[in-house]
């Protein structure tokens, strides 16, 4: 996955709820309290490492425009929140779902202090 493809999949994916355009995007689907599509949570995360990797390569490496920064923060944010309802509700999500929304998280951080962010 090239940068320019990683940046449009996480603003799609992050900015679906406000849209409305794509059903099948990650926060729609827990909106929805549905499972994520396979594969979906693997591409935000390559998607993630992407653009953390292309920021470093980057003359100003702090500068990130304002729609990716907006949904990166959408899917770090929402995706715990709309997991919680879920929960709440006695939604059964799928068993590794709750670790990838929180890898969501660490890589979200990760881009935002420009260092990458291990599991403890």
């Amino acid at each position: 996955m090239d940068y320019p493809t990683a940046r449009q999949f996480l603003i799609d994916q992050g900015t679906a709820l406000l849209s409305q355009r794509n059903p099948d995007a990650f926060l729609m689907l827990l909106k929805r309290q549905q499972q994520p599509i396979p594969g979906q949570m693997t591409s935000i995360l390559l998607a993630l490492k992407v653009v953390f990797e292309e920021l470093q390569k980057q003359e100003y490496p702090d500068y990130i425009d304002r729609h990716l920064t907006y949904a990166i923060y959408l899917l770090a944010i929402e995706s715990q929140q709309l997991f919680a309802r879920g929960q709440q509700v006695g939604v059964q999500w799928p068993p590794l779902l709750k670790e990838d929304i929180h890898r969501i998280d660490l890589a979200a951080r990760s881009i935002f202090a420009g260092i990458w962010q291990e599991e403890a």
